[in-house]
């Protein structure tokens, strides 16, 4: 019961992030002059169109999770920014970056991903290349 009203509080926090986004490709919704610092671990990694879309669990100093999920754009055009969809694996303890959403909801827009193995990659507004 737990989890569906989890999953149903996302959902719902979704989409009150998305009526903002009528022009889908604006980023209205998001604040961006405020960019956020999370790490965490990934709870789900989706590869697909219209855009990538990455679930972390983010605990803070009295061990209260937080579900963040942040966006990509579509996968073509974040592996001409070295993304690879064999990147991240859930489980995976990640740092991200990401301008946030102005309403205080834990969703955001990826600025840059730092994986489990150092790499840091892109995000669509930040660095196109790879580094190690």
């Amino acid at each position: 019961m737990r989890n569906r009203l989890m999953t149903a509080a996302l959902i719902i926090s979704l989409m009150v992030v998305s009526i903002p986004l009528s022009a889908h490709h604006g980023n209205a919704a998001f604040d961006t002059g405020k960019k956020v610092t999370v790490k965490g671990n990934v709870t789900e990694w989706t590869w697909g169109n219209p855009h990538i879309y990455l679930k972390i669990d983010v605990k803070d100093e009295k061990g209260n999770v937080a579900h963040w999920v942040a966006e990509a754009s579509n996968p073509a055009a974040m592996m001409s920014r070295g993304w690879n969809v064999r990147d991240v694996k859930v489980g995976d303890e990640v740092t991200l970056t990401m301008i946030v959403a102005k309403n205080g909801a834990p969703v955001g827009r990826v600025q840059q991903l730092v994986l489990a193995d150092g790499r840091k990659l892109g995000g669509d507004a930040g660095n196109a290349a790879t580094e190690r």
